[in-house]
């Protein structure tokens, strides 16, 4: 963890508070807590420019703590829980998957879907990374479930936990000009995982056609020509197709390219401070795929709520500061 992170609940050894704490990481409820044996804590930071919340307990009982079906109305869903089991044994169960993580591994969590976590062992520790939901799935390239669990023994795997583990203290005088880059990196690493994962060559034929028409965006969405026939065409399928696929999972084409462009040209605005670039917008919106920089500044605000112009001094100022 950070150094600059803070305690939000604990240490302490009232069970009812430390239970406050963990609401706020989206677990709802739990069972079997003998309350006169229990430790724990809850403690928070920004880790990359990412929340990252760092939950410990230890406790005779074997608990199990929950997220149920109407909880996740209760607060916001927009986002995945990457956990990393630091220390302990415990169980992973989403979406009809049932994953055992032990120390080294890591579990994804759909916080907008019910989840269980039991612990398999009389005290653990869990680091928990939240992804936006929107950017993970424009990354990747489609819309992953919870559930999954990579071991620690997997390369992909290994990198992305010693990252997470071995993050300096916000003080570091590196920690901003870095941010961007390793953000980057923490996101393909989790595209290796998935890439590698053992779930995928069981996914049903559409879905791993999917998954190809969305790797063939990604390799070409900065040639402003890219046309849905051109995708289609590389894909082996019909453009109709192409758009049943898309339209099956609300999505269109078009649309998952134009996401591809502008994720690409929020990451360009970022580096241009740390990198001391002197592109100039118009360039970075050709080479995101964009032929008209009006239309893409327009499409810049519309996703991000800002102009270009105005995303680029933002980040001018924070990294001067």
């Amino acid at each position: 963890m950070s150094s600059r992170s803070e305690f939000l609940i604990g240490p302490t050894s009232d069970y009812d508070t430390w239970l406050t704490g963990i609401r706020s990481i989206g677990v709802f409820s739990s069972q079997g807590v003998a309350s006169k044996l229990f430790e724990g804590s809850v403690r928070g930071s920004c880790m990359w420019g990412m929340i990252a919340l760092e939950t410990a307990f230890a406790s005779p009982n074997i608990n199990r703590f929950e997220r149920m079906r109407r909880d996740p109305r209760l607060n916001s869903s927009d986002y995945y829980n990457v956990v990393f089991q630091i220390s302990g044994r415990s169980t992973l169960i989403q979406n009809d998957h049932v994953a055992e993580l032990a120390v080294g591994d890591i579990g994804l969590v759909d916080v907008a879907r019910p989840v269980s976590l039991i612990s398999g062992s009389t005290s653990c520790r869990w680091l928990s990374l939240s992804i936006p939901r929107r950017r993970l799935i424009s990354h990747l390239g489609l819309e992953p479930g919870g559930g999954i669990c990579w071991h620690g023994a997997t390369p992909a795997c290994r990198l992305l936990f010693r990252l997470v583990s071995d993050a300096p203290g916000e003080d570091d005088s590196s920690f901003t000009a870095a941010e961007p880059y390793i953000q980057l990196a923490i996101y393909d690493l989790l595209g290796a995982l998935f890439a590698g994962s053992d779930l995928l060559p069981n996914s049903s034929h559409t879905d791993r056609l999917f998954t190809r028409v969305c790797s063939i965006a990604r390799n070409h969405f900065s040639d402003p020509d890219l046309s849905l026939r051109d995708v289609a065409s590389e894909a082996g399928i019909s453009l109709r197709y192409l758009q049943k696929l898309f339209t099956a999972r609300g999505l269109t084409c078009s649309r998952f390219i134009q996401s591809l462009r502008l994720d690409h040209a929020a990451h360009l605005l970022i580096r241009r401070q740390p990198t001391k670039s002197h592109q100039m917008l118009s360039e970075i919106a050709y080479s995101c795929g964009f032929r008209d920089y009006a239309h893409f500044s327009r499409m810049f605000r519309l996703r991000f709520g800002c102009s270009p112009s105005v995303a680029s001094e933002a980040h001018a100022r924070v990294g001067s500061n």
